[in-house]
């Protein structure tokens, strides 16, 4: 049986919101998905919600959608779970309540949890003020 999460992300894919396996941000969770192995490679933005039609979840997935150029540049995978019945690690461990994000860092530190959409630009913000992030900018340049 396919979860609300893997029909999203299969929404995602056909709409090309994710360009092919080296350019995909956007992570299908399952009740397995462990965060833990995208430790020091990228940032994770978690997006939880009770139902893929909480209004929350539309907004915050329509936030992303229109930048989620500045969210490959900053290293971020997107991953969504819609589903409380699959019980995700996700979930047990970051026990959300109804609509929540959270960004962990790459060294997996907690940088910003949030019960409501939180603006591109904003998480952007928070990432480029993290001390790994002002390192690779400093790289860039």
């Amino acid at each position: 049986m396919k979860f609300v999460t893997s029909i999203l992300f299969a929404a995602f894919c056909a709409s090309q919101v994710v360009a092919s396996d080296a350019d995909t941000i956007f992570l299908d969770v399952t009740p397995s998905t462990d965060i833990g192995a995208y430790e020091w490679q990228k940032r994770v933005l978690v997006v939880f919600a009770n139902s893929d039609r909480d209004p929350r979840f539309q907004d915050q997935l329509a936030m992303i959608n229109e930048e989620v150029e500045a969210l490959r540049d900053r290293d971020v995978v997107v991953a969504i779970d819609t589903n409380p019945a699959m019980k995700s690690k996700l979930r047990t461990t970051f026990r959300p309540h109804g609509f929540m994000i959270l960004l962990i860092g790459k060294d997996g530190h907690k940088a910003l949890r949030k019960p409501f959409p939180w603006d591109i630009r904003e998480i952007s913000r928070t990432i480029d003020k993290m001390p790994m992030r002002q390192q690779e900018m400093r790289q860039d340049n």
